[in-house]
């Protein structure tokens, strides 16, 4: 079997989100040897490494994936819908962020965050529930696969306020912190 270079184990594991110890357990070897591994200090023999590298694609093999902790029930808005009918889809479902369809196609976003910021900076909250969805619409949210792995998803989650999976071009579910969470019960 040909290894990869030494320099991958921290990358590997930093993605896996272990740590040196975690690994260390796995791979039924000291936590020193793969902290000097990963500082370059030392050229561990053959079947160390081989052990090391053995550990993590077990661990990776053992990663929770996208399409585990998705959340099927995928509520969305149209972009002509008005801003009051996000609102009242937001409150009944008890979310904080829809995804904005046109003709079933992903198109945009909107969130509780966008709707307060507006409120907050004086806009005419009347005026406003009458205006469609797209005025108030952001980016979509990022897209990954049924078998994205759990570390993917968290670091997407640190900059959006969700993550669609979506397989064959259909979209399969949704995936939010609250979902993350679940994952810790």
């Amino acid at each position: 079997m040909e290894l990869p270079s030494l320099s991958e184990i921290k990358r590997y594991r930093k993605r896996l989100g272990i740590t040196q110890t975690e690994l260390s357990k796995k791979a039924g070897i000291s936590q020193s040897l793969i902290a000097r591994v990963e500082a370059g200090n030392v050229d561990p023999r053959y079947s160390k490494i081989e052990k090391i590298f053995r550990a993590l694609n077990e661990l990776k093999r053992e990663e929770i994936k996208a399409g585990e902790i998705m959340s099927k029930r995928i509520v969305g808005v149209d972009i002509d819908d008005s801003l009051s009918r996000a609102v009242e889809l937001m409150r009944n479902y008890d979310v904080s962020q829809l995804p904005v369809f046109r003709k079933n196609r992903v198109v945009g976003s909107i969130s509780e965050d966008v709707i307060l910021t507006q409120i907050s900076r004086g806009a005419d909250i009347r005026n406003m529930t009458s205006k469609s969805v797209e005025n108030f619409m952001e980016e979509s949210f990022p897209s990954v696969n049924l078998n994205t792995p759990l570390s993917t998803i968290s670091k997407l989650l640190e900059n959006n306020k969700a993550v669609l999976v979506i397989e064959k071009g259909e979209i399969e579910g949704i995936i939010t912190n609250a979902d993350l969470l679940k994952v810790l019960r």
